[in-house]
């Protein structure tokens, strides 16, 4: 609230005016009707899914699973043959990723098989488009 008083040097008594300064009350209630307008979208922010009701029907077609072994001496193995280069191995994976339906990958190193091994495997499938890989632990499955 402000108050006005009349200038002057005059004796006489001097005029007061008042005047109420709305401009702070204006801006308060701005910020309050901004905060209001960006917080209701989010209290009332729900998706609506039309999700099915029921078990689906099971699948009469059972995938097809590719077996990678790495062996202790960190000998790549593709569905029990040895894979004598990564080259090799890659364009098996772009092979494989290319059929209609691409398989599983299940990958099975050997706990003394070297990481970096493993490591360019699990890149090679990530490039190559095969999305469905499994790693398994074993301690040996080459025979």
């Amino acid at each position: 609230m402000g108050m006005n008083v009349g200038g002057g040097g005059s004796s006489a008594e001097p005029e007061v005016m008042m005047d109420i300064n709305t401009t702070p009350l204006i801006d308060v209630m701005l910020v309050l009707l901004v905060m209001l307008i960006i917080t209701i979208p989010i209290q009332l922010h729900a998706v609506n899914l039309n999700l099915p009701v029921g078990t689906p029907p099971p699948s009469d077609v059972k995938p097809e699973v590719v077996k990678i072994d790495v062996d202790a001496r960190s000998v790549v193995y593709w569905q029990g043959l040895p894979v004598t280069s990564g080259a090799e191995l890659e364009q098996k994976m772009r092979d494989t990723a290319a059929l209609a339906t691409p398989p599983e990958v299940h990958l099975r190193p050997d706990r003394q098989a070297r990481y970096e091994v493993v490591a360019n495997i699990l890149a090679a499938t990530r490039r190559t488009g095969l999305t469905k890989i499994g790693v398994i632990g074993s301690e040996q499955f080459i025979e």
